[in-house]
C-alpha cells in the first residue's frame, strides 16, 4: 500500500491507562498529579482554543477542586493524565481567551496526539450528554469507571455507543466515483458512504449503499482502514471496491433524496481540482482515502 500522511484522529499516542478506570484511588492520584490537565468540551463538540505563533492549540487547564463523576479520565498524554468534562457556566473556569471552536475550523493545526485527545474527548462527552437516562427503564444513570460507563438504578451497565458506517473508493479504469450530497453546496464531492444496518456485515453494507446511492453494482470489496468520527459517534470503515465486470459506468442513477450529482474523476482531476470542485476536508478519512488513491497512481 502506498504510504501517505497518517490517518487523522488515530495516532495511537494516547495511553488510555484502562486499568486506572476501575481504581478510584488511582483516579484520585491521577487527578492530584501536578502534570494533570483538563480538557473542557461544550455541547456540539466545541473546544477551548488558544493561539500560539499563528496556530491554534487545545487550551488544556489545571484541575480545579476535587475529582467528581463529571470528570472522564481519557488516559495519559506524554505521561501526563488528562481528564475531559462537559463545560458549564459554573465549573469554575474562565472563558478561553480565544473562545470556543468546532474541530473543523482548527484541527489541521493540531499534532497527532492533540487530534486523538480531541477525538476521544468528543466521543465520551457526547455520549454522556446523550445518556442521562437508562434506555431499559428510564431511570437516571450515573458515570462510573472514570467516565467510561454509566450505571442505572438497577445496576445495569451502559457503555459508549459507536455507530459503524462504511465509506468506499469505487474504482473503474483509473477513475474514481464521487458524489455530491443533496444537502451540500454545488461542487462539493466526496466518497459514497452510509451506515451499517442491523444484521448486516460491513462488506454487505458497501455493496448495498453504493447501489442505493448511485445505481452502480460493485464487487471485489476490500477493507483499507478505519477512523473514529465522534461528531457525534460514528466509526468510519474505509473500503475500496470495483465496478462489477460488464456494468456500464455511464449508467449512474443517483438517489434524489441523498445525491444531487455523481461523477467519475481521474487522478489528475483530483490531484489538482478545478476551482469549482471542493474535496472533503483533510481531517476526514474520505480525503485520506482519496489522497491514497492519487498517490498510488504516482507510483505506477
Amino acid at each position: 500500500m502506498t504510504l501517505i500522511d497518517p490517518l487523522p484522529l488515530v495516532s495511537g499516542g494516547l495511553d488510555r491507562d484502562a486499568s486506572a478506570r476501575l481504581d478510584e484511588l488511582a483516579l484520585d492520584e491521577a487527578w492530584r498529579d501536578p502534570a494533570t490537565r483538563v480538557l473542557r468540551v461544550q455541547p456540539g463538540s466545541k473546544f477551548p482554543v488558544r493561539e500560539i505563533d499563528g496556530r491554534c492549540e487545545l487550551d488544556l487547564l489545571e484541575p480545579l477542586g476535587d475529582r467528581s463523576e463529571a470528570h472522564s479520565y481519557l488516559g495519559k498524554a506524554n505521561g501526563a493524565p488528562v481528564f475531559a468534562m462537559i463545560a458549564t457556566h459554573v465549573d469554575g473556569y474562565a472563558e478561553p481567551a480565544n473562545g470556543w471552536a468546532h474541530p473543523f475550523s482548527f484541527a489541521t493545526d493540531l499534532d497527532p496526539l492533540g487530534l486523538e485527545l480531541l477525538s476521544v474527548a468528543s466521543a465520551i462527552v457526547n455520549w454522556h450528554l446523550a445518556m442521562p437516562f437508562s434506555p431499559r427503564d428510564g431511570s437516571e444513570t450515573v458515570p462510573v469507571q472514570g467516565g467510561w460507563a454509566r450505571h442505572d438504578s438497577l445496576g445495569g451497565e451502559h457503555f459508549p455507543r459507536t455507530d459503524p458506517a462504511v465509506i468506499v473508493l469505487v474504482e473503474h479504469e483509473d477513475r474514481l466515483l464521487l458524489g455530491s450530497n443533496a444537502l451540500w453546496e454545488a461542487g462539493r464531492f466526496s466518497l459514497l458512504a452510509g451506515f451499517v444496518e442491523a444484521g448486516e456485515s460491513a462488506e454487505q453494507a458497501v455493496v448495498r449503499e453504493v447501489f442505493e446511492e448511485s445505481g452502480v453494482a460493485v464487487d471485489g470489496v476490500q477493507y483499507i482502514a478505519s477512523q473514529p468520527w465522534p461528531f457525534p459517534r460514528s466509526l468510519m470503515l474505509g473500503f475500496r471496491a470495483k465496478l462489477t465486470v460488464g456494468a456500464d459506468p455511464a449508467q449512474l442513477n443517483p438517489d434524489p433524496n441523498e445525491i444531487s450529482e455523481l461523477r467519475w474523476f481521474t487522478r489528475a482531476e483530483l490531484a489538482n481540482p478545478s476551482p469549482d470542485i471542493r474535496l472533503p476536508q483533510k481531517l476526514s478519512i474520505a480525503r485520506w482515502l482519496i489522497e491514497l488513491w492519487i498517490a498510488e497512481g504516482d507510483r505506477e
